[in-house]
């Protein structure tokens, strides 16, 4: 395939603009980097090839083609020297002012054929092209930081940007390695926007006082299969990032519920206490290690008190097996005995309203998350409400730890920590694609790459089932009052009637 773009320039030389620049090289475009910082431009070209020269060394590269990428990039000294490029890539400080003169500047520059573009990763791609002559050629072209390994870019259209120039940058980015996505021109566009389930629920439910920061990353992990606990996550990526997004994000969509950000992280921030960068965070750092508090081990029972099974619990019949293999005396009646240990297993209701529903004794509750197979989890989730009692909270972790896996004890919640975070993940991609801001395709692909969930967010709601998601959702919200956790018209008709939620209606 002839290469799309033959001559790129990037403005804006720092993490973002170098790595653009070095895929961009590799692909074979002559690259020309360009900072309006006196010196900048010389050292992300000394960076960049520092960088091959690594590869080289690891065997990873061969010489002679380390050699041909370097003569590929060159210093711009000014503007001016971006007159010949076919693609101009802005990555600067993400300021719309400042952005929106760099492009007027840069339209009178360059040939009337030129694409050009912007890496921003929050700001509107229609208000930085409103006052170009020709805002057709202009799109937004986000990538990820580091961007030679994290392989998907988004190509976003403002209103007036032309198709053929949105089909441009998608085939030049496969050119250069990675994998375009298509958004609308939304806040957030496509990865971003899809991310603010995971760290904002995991706030709220710390708010709540259900468990403190490594329970919760330690559940998601083991239970969920994240690669990183929220904490974790924010922790590397530094509050001084993280949380501005979440505040833009959710103002930009004039305070919707569903992006509510965090007080937590907001006196975080203020505090200074960002993550690992400035060696503490949600987690201590000891020369850039993470400092892991030790779970506490499984209480010893000494004698074991029967177990009552509510005939409402999801996955009843799993779980009366899993009591079995467990060696648990299971009371087969009608009502618990008074010396029973009951056990709950609701979708969505905290276990408070399942008590006084079903008109069970609250000091003997205790509820299990059984909203994924037992057999595909690290790690048992229980809850307690404010009346159990510790005898009967100790014995359930006991039963629940003697086969060996680890069983984490919250305090009562509705939908637990993973139903919770993983119904606010999905509601919130099924409603990107309710607005039509990408195809569910895009999506998936843009979460998985973007992201690294362990599987894009419509696949998590097929999976576990977009019914169940669907009553945990509703369940919360009946528990919560709360809008934040109102369905998505995309998966309340989907999961009502069954279908998958990459469904698109012809």
């Amino acid at each position: 395939m002839e290469l799309i773009q033959k001559t790129v320039g990037i403005v804006g030389t720092g993490a973002m603009g170098r790595g653009i620049a070095q895929i961009a090289a590799q692909a074979g475009s002559l690259v020309k980097l360009m900072d309006a910082q006196a010196g900048a431009a010389d050292k992300a070209h000394a960076a960049i090839a520092a960088q091959w020269d690594r590869l080289v060394e690891k065997g990873r590269l061969e010489a002679a083609t380390a050699a041909k990428f370097k003569t590929r990039l060159v210093i711009a000294g000014a503007l001016s020297d971006l007159a010949d490029c076919d693609l101009v890539i802005e990555a600067i400080v993400e300021r719309l002012d400042v952005k929106k003169v760099l492009f007027a500047e840069l339209e009178d520059i360059v040939s009337t054929q030129a694409i050009l573009a912007s890496n921003t990763s929050s700001l509107s791609v229609t208000a930085i092209a409103a006052a170009l002559k020709h805002p057709e050629r202009f799109a937004g072209y986000h990538f990820f930081n580091p961007v030679p390994l994290m392989k998907v870019v988004e190509v976003i259209a403002g209103l007036k940007t032309s198709p053929a120039v949105c089909s441009a940058l998608s085939q030049y980015a496969v050119q250069m390695g990675h994998t375009p996505v298509h958004a609308q021109d939304t806040p957030g566009f496509i990865v971003n926007h899809a991310g603010r389930g995971y760290g904002t629920e995991a706030l709220r439910i710390v708010s709540e006082g259900v468990a403190d920061f490594a329970t919760i990353d330690r559940i998601l992990r083991d239970q969920a299969g994240f690669k990183l606990g929220p904490f974790e996550l924010m922790d590397l990526t530094a509050l001084d990032v993280s949380h501005p997004v979440m505040e833009s994000i959710y103002h930009q969509y004039y305070e919707e519920a569903r992006y509510r950000p965090s007080v937590i992280t907001a006196q975080r921030l203020a505090g200074g206490i960002l993550g690992r960068k400035t060696g503490e965070g949600f987690y201590r750092y000891a020369d850039g290690v993470l400092q892991l508090p030790t779970e506490a081990p499984a209480p010893k029972v000494a004698e074991m008190p029967p177990v009552w099974v509510s005939p409402r619990a999801s996955r009843r019949s799993e779980l009366l097996q899993l009591l079995k293999n467990l060696g648990a005396k299971i009371e087969t009646g009608q009502s618990a005995s008074p010396q029973a240990l009951v056990l709950v297993a609701p979708l969505g209701f905290d276990i408070t309203t399942v008590a006084v529903v079903e008109r069970l004794d609250p000091a003997r509750t205790v509820g299990i998350d059984m909203l994924i197979d037992d057999a595909a989890t690290k790690r048992r989730v229980l809850a307690t409400n404010p009346a159990t009692r510790s005898d009967m909270r100790d014995a359930a972790h006991a039963l629940f730890a003697r086969d060996g896996k680890p069983v984490s004890v919250i305090r009562d919640s509705g939908g637990f920590v993973t139903q919770r975070v993983l119904g606010t993940i999905v509601n919130i991609a099924s409603d990107i694609c309710q607005q039509g801001i990408c195809s569910p395709k895009d999506l998936e692909t843009a979460v998985t790459l973007g992201l690294g969930y362990p599987m894009g967010p419509l696949a998590m709601g097929d999976r576990y089932g977009p019914t169940n998601v669907l009553e945990v959702l509703f369940n919360m919200q009946t528990v919560y009052g709360d809008q934040r956790y109102r369905p998505s018209p995309w998966l309340r008709r989907r999961g009502a009637i069954g279908l998958s939620l990459t469904h698109v209606e012809e």
